[in-house]
């Protein structure tokens, strides 16, 4: 399965669903509860503007998520958070592309 991440893809995510940007609540529901509104912000960081990430599956996406975090946090000194399954879950049925 593929899985792509872009800005795009992530503004079209919210219109989808009728969410504002700055509704955290909405956001957190959609992307797997709690702290779901924190890795939509990761992926909106982690992924450069007009640019597009493709993953091949969801443990490869997994690892980029999960690595851009431990990098983020290393650089300022603070514990990383563990990307969860729900989110991970929530995260992947969001950007699979439909085959």
């Amino acid at each position: 399965m593929t899985f792509i991440l872009s800005h795009q893809v992530l503004d079209d995510i919210l219109q989808k669903h009728r969410i504002k940007s700055n509704d955290l609540a909405a956001i957190d529901r959609l992307f797997g509860g709690a702290d779901g509104y924190y890795w939509y912000h990761t992926l909106r960081h982690m992924c450069p503007r007009k640019e597009v990430m493709v993953w091949g599956s969801q443990e490869d996406m997994r690892a980029a998520v999960q690595g851009h975090e431990n990098e983020t946090a290393a650089e300022d000194e603070v514990k990383p958070q563990q990307l969860k399954d729900e989110h991970l879950a929530a995260i992947a049925s969001h950007l699979k592309l439909a085959s």
